[in-house]
């Protein structure tokens, strides 16, 4: 497994304007000079964390998916980021993983967001994505989701006897009033399931006038700071390194002392 270069993009969003958000994601990834390999964007990064799907959400053969693909395909890059989907009748917080090749894969956010009354209008997903590029496993999730530390739990697949995963992603519209939970769950994450930790964030403020921070971060195995970035529009590209990872993962064998469990839930067994 060779090392992987990933590009965060932290920014503000322009509230519930599909063309013009798709406009500024164009010249920004146009505008990163290094090759890079995956580009992470913000949750719902067309629209903003709007609550009013049946005005902004839009069908997986829409212009936020199909710009994805011709982005993907220009730049021969891996896209990943969350948008409001209509599918069959109902919306969801969609996480999109586009390859060059038009070929993807998808997670519907599970944990929504009730304080926001988003389960009131989006419905959750039951299945976790774990994409993979380069011999590297990514776990996918959205926002809220890291609240959460079962549903990312890491955990020694018999069949390889090898961790599910390598590198964990949250996109998000996560407000600064709760910043010190975003870091601290954030370098938890990281450090429980000896990984690297993405958290890919916006700043400024949306349309009900809640301010984002960013705070955008990327942190290693052990719980170190590689990255984080507060309050201004940023583009950062950094090179995951696998000797780094497995490094940890030998000296501090935590891992294969982890309890074992079962989803309970019907839709999870």
């Amino acid at each position: 497994m060779s090392d992987l270069k990933i590009t965060l993009i932290q920014t503000r969003l322009h509230w519930e304007d599909i063309a013009a958000n798709l406009q500024m994601f164009d010249e920004k990834i146009n505008s990163i000079q290094e090759r890079t390999e995956v580009v992470f964007l913000p949750e719902m990064f067309s629209t903003g964390f709007s609550m009013k799907p049946e005005r902004i959400a839009e069908t997986m053969d829409g212009s936020a998916v199909q710009w994805m693909k011709k982005k993907a395909a220009e730049k021969n890059i891996i896209i990943c980021g969350s948008l409001a989907i209509e599918d069959n009748g109902h919306y969801v917080n969609r996480l999109i993983w586009m390859l060059p090749n038009g070929t993807y894969g998808t997670y519907d956010k599970r944990h929504l967001f009730g304080y926001a009354g988003e389960h009131e209008h989006y419905q959750p997903g039951n299945k976790r994505l774990i994409a993979q590029v380069k011999g590297w496993k990514i776990n996918l999730n959205v926002c809220y989701d890291m609240r959460f530390p079962v549903w990312a739990r890491n955990t020694i697949q018999p069949e390889t006897g090898a961790p599910a995963y390598d590198v964990l992603v949250y996109v998000a519209n996560w407000p600064e009033r709760r910043n010190t939970a975003w870091n601290t769950l954030l370098h938890a994450r990281a450090i429980e399931n000896q990984c690297y930790a993405i958290g890919v964030n916006r700043v400024g403020n949306d349309g009900n006038e809640i301010y984002h921070s960013g705070e955008t971060s990327l942190i290693d195995p052990m719980g170190e700071i590689i990255y984080r970035k507060s309050h201004d529009e940023d583009i950062f590209t950094y090179t995951l390194q696998r000797e780094r990872l497995e490094e940890v993962r030998k000296n501090l064998p935590f891992l294969k002392d982890a309890d074992t469990f079962t989803f309970l839930s019907n839709e999870l067994v």
